[in-house]
């Protein structure tokens, strides 16, 4: 594995439009269609070009299995995905980070409803489950973990994958607990306010979502692009966040971007695989 997002951060001799291909492409795990891709992307590719003098190609690819083999080809040069994005690449190439947008409140939690009698993760054995989508690190692998850890077995649990409708079967009884991003509390209080829940659990932070370089990309190109954008951290997350899609996803409270993301960080996240006993990729 590379760990070149740490000491990426050493002042770069060079300056990327000399030690990096003329054009590089950027894909996104999260979006479907080009159309999108570019409405949610063009600012951000316009200003990195202003900056580094380097091309930015926006590169549609239909989903992260694509994405990886992409990386691993040398297809793709930069993939904006998730944590467990990062994890699944590795498993194909080398990777290193160009930033991760850092969520301090990006966390799992399990809600239930106050007079429901659940005290505790363990007495979920014999209820009725909400998750969010199938390989959310925070709506379904990271819960999954959870649920592991408290000692039960996730192949004997009732689970639901619900989707966007995780909140509302929860509010609806349609399920006895619901598991997903720490958004999912809030949002589970302001749509019904005249119930009273109880947050059953929660995770610390964690990883935040990663730009993912091919690390067959020169040192001195990677070095120079950290070193470059991070002069400019401030226009970088302007021109991420110009767009309603990406401030939906990225603009809370506390959120940053980090030029001194060691890949390693990654590694909790793969163990959560590991824990919930679920393999990488579904």
């Amino acid at each position: 594995m590379i760990s070149g997002g740490i000491i990426g951060t050493a002042v770069a001799d060079n300056h990327p439009a000399d030690v990096c291909p003329s054009t590089l492409s950027m894909a996104d795990t999260g979006i479907e269609g080009m159309g999108t891709l570019e409405e949610a992307f063009a600012p951000f590719a316009e200003d990195f070009e202003e900056m580094t003098g380097v091309e930015l190609e926006l590169y549609f690819i239909a989903n992260r299995t694509a994405a990886g083999t992409a990386l691993q080809y040398d297809e793709v040069d930069l993939v904006f995905g998730g944590p467990s994005e990062f994890v699944l690449f590795e498993e194909l190439t080398d990777l290193d980070v160009l930033f991760s947008i850092v969520r301090p409140n990006y966390g799992s939690s399990f809600v239930v409803k106050a007079d429901s009698g659940i005290e505790e993760l363990s007495d979920l054995e014999d209820k009725r489950i909400a998750l969010k989508d199938v390989g959310s690190t925070s709506g379904h692998i990271f819960p999954s973990k959870m649920l592991a850890d408290a000692g039960l077995n996730l192949d004997q649990l009732d689970i639901v994958m619900a989707g966007d409708a995780r909140v509302q079967v929860l509010i609806n009884d349609d399920v006895d607990a619901m598991g997903g991003g720490n958004k999912d509390w809030d949002a589970v209080r302001e749509q019904d306010p005249d119930t009273e829940y109880r947050l059953l659990a929660q995770t610390d932070t964690l990883p935040g979502d990663p730009v993912i370089m091919r690390a067959s990309l020169p040192q001195d190109c990677r070095d120079a692009l950290r070193s470059t954008l991070s002069e400019n951290t401030d226009r970088v997350w302007d021109s991420l966040t110009s767009t309603e899609r990406n401030a939906d996803k990225f603009i809370e409270r506390d959120a940053y971007i980090s030029f001194e993301t060691d890949p390693a960080i990654y590694d909790q996240v793969r163990e959560a695989y590991d824990a919930a006993g679920i393999p990488l990729g579904e």
